[in-house]
């Protein structure tokens, strides 16, 4: 044990299933007769935000479950549960006047950290995101990894020139830093996907527990259905592949894809995202495949558009965990993407194939054809997809999180009883007795 009384090492927790009791007509998760108080610190709860969906799901399971929630964040939106007994908001909305995510970040930190003193009594375990506060947390989601980030060749401090980029260079070094002291500060390290874990190993040197939970997926909203390509001006019969990011960042790899799609004649592409102002409907002019490249611009109909793709295409050159992956298998689509995207680890060849190069055209343009030519592989590849996807709903991964808050707060319950009790044989008052 170090010296805050926490397990020496870093360790794979295997969490027990919570015992479940019946109080007062709700389900509450802990020993005891009151359910346990949870607060989650996050910039966004919003169902359009990866973290924030995550988040927002975590209080909705635990609602369900009987819990009492606080949310400290700047904005709160989607959320079906708002309004509902056992749920708090405090909202720590930024002044307009802020001219940088960089300030909005520190201001929201130390006002989370505030109210988080002024609640350190009445709540039982805590769930950050990140750098989002100064406070001790007990779990720490780790969604990003800014040191790994700041070494990647996409990293924007290295291919903007200008104030951009020198921004961009000067957030990065400013958040490793201040990201190093957060994990410093976290009882449990929670990282969102193996890819994210492998970035923490080589990153932290605390002592922290660590659990991978791996990001979920709404397999009520995407799953798989008759296609609609009519619908989105594409031509039926032929194999169509999708791609879906944000097409201002070079990291999603758009490039790569169109390259490989000269490899590839028979193979068209859909593309989700803005394409105004970026490279690419130009680039695939100039490489002869603008006539088999469809953009689509931005998209709120996602669901419908997987449903109409023969497969997924997303070789990101670095990606923390990728929602957009988990939506393609839950839609039934094999996936083709890389080693350096995030969520990877969950495509195996049953569900589609993962390329060790990011940057390599010939193994892209590979794996592509491989899947082109052989509809039946693609069809069983879809069905295993769905059933994978299915194991990581928002329900399971919002379970796994809570199974670990229940055990922190019970954690933290038996260590204040040991030294309440301690302070009773010493003859100390009771009020003194500090919080875990």
């Amino acid at each position: 044990m170090d010296h805050a009384g926490r397990p020496a090492g870093r360790l794979c927790l295997s969490i027990p299933p919570p015992t479940r009791i019946r109080c007062s007509g709700r389900l509450a998760c802990r020993a005891g007769d009151a359910p346990v108080r949870l607060a989650i610190i996050t910039p966004k709860v919003d169902r359009n935000d990866g973290q924030g969906r995550v988040n927002m799901e975590i209080a909705v399971e635990a609602i369900r479950q009987g819990h009492e929630v606080t949310l400290f964040a700047e904005q709160v939106q989607g959320l079906p549960t708002l309004g509902a007994e056992g749920l708090r908001t405090v909202l720590l909305t930024p002044p307009p006047w802020l001219p940088s995510r960089l300030l909005r970040d520190q201001l929201f930190a130390l006002r989370s950290y505030l109210a988080l003193r002024r609640e350190a009594n009445w709540l039982d375990a805590l769930l950050a995101n990140g750098f989002v506060t100064w406070a001790k947390c007990d779990i720490n989601a780790v969604h990003f990894v800014h040191a790994s980030w700041l070494s990647s060749p996409s990293h924007p401090g290295g291919i903007r020139d200008g104030l951009k980029g020198l921004y961009a260079s000067v957030y990065s070094r400013i958040n490793v830093m201040l990201e190093a002291g957060a994990f410093r500060r976290s009882r449990y390290l929670v990282p969102v996907s193996e890819s994210v874990a492998g970035d923490l190993r080589r990153v932290c040197q605390s002592q922290q527990g660590t659990i991978t939970i791996t990001n979920g997926v709404d397999i009520t909203e995407f799953f798989p259905g008759p296609a609609e390509r009519r619908r989105f001006g594409m031509l039926e019969g032929v194999p169509l592949a999708l791609f879906a990011g944000d097409l201002r960042s070079p990291r999603k790899n758009l490039d790569t894809v169109l390259r490989s799609l000269t490899r590839v004649p028979e193979l068209h592409l859909a593309v989700a995202g803005r394409a105004e102002g970026t490279p690419y409907p130009e680039l695939a002019c100039r490489i002869g495949v603008a006539d088999r490249v469809h953009f689509l611009g931005f998209r709120r109909d996602m669901p419908d558009l997987m449903r109409s793709a023969d497969l997924f295409v997303f070789p990101s050159r670095y990606e923390a965990c990728s929602l957009v992956l988990l939506e393609a298998l839950a839609s039934g689509l094999p996936v083709v993407t890389a080693r350096s995207t995030g969520g990877s680890e969950l495509v195996t060849p049953e569900v589609g194939v993962v390329i060790a190069n990011s940057e390599s055209i010939d193994e892209l343009a590979c794996a592509l054809q491989s899947l082109v030519a052989d509809a039946v592989r693609r069809q069983a590849m879809a069905h295993r997809a769905r059933a994978l996807a299915e194991r990581h709903s928002w329900k399971a991964m919002a379970t796994r999180y809570l199974d670990l808050l229940t055990l922190v707060a019970a954690e933290r319950a038996h260590a204040s009883h040991r030294r309440t009790n301690r302070m009773r044989r010493d003859g100390t008052p009771l009020s003194s007795v500090p919080r875990v």
